[in-house]
């Protein structure tokens, strides 16, 4: 399994109202080949956005990454950082983790 970590400077909104504007791509995200769950990430107070993702291998992964990138750059976002990181299952299971 691989971890697909994305984030970017957003200027809001956050919470519900983020909720309200980001529902429809929430929705169309949970369709992503390979895609587990994805976490939502937020920090108001440092005005950025983003997500963790668990995704079924490495090459998921990078065509979900080079997708979303694309799509985040046409609503006007820059600045997007990513990091793609390899599972160790045997030791997540052992500190709770659930695939």
């Amino acid at each position: 399994m691989t971890l697909l970590q994305i984030d970017f400077p957003h200027q809001g909104p956050f919470g519900q109202e983020m909720v309200q504007m980001m529902s429809d791509l929430a929705k169309d995200i949970a369709q992503e080949k390979g895609l587990r769950y994805k976490l939502w990430t937020e920090n108001e107070q440092t005005k950025e956005a983003g997500g963790i993702y668990l995704f079924d291998n490495k090459e998921e992964a990078l065509n979900y990454l080079d997708k979303h990138t694309k799509r985040l750059e046409s609503f006007g976002y820059s600045n997007i950082n990513s990091k793609v990181f390899d599972i160790n299952e045997d030791l997540s299971r052992l500190s709770k983790a659930v695939f």
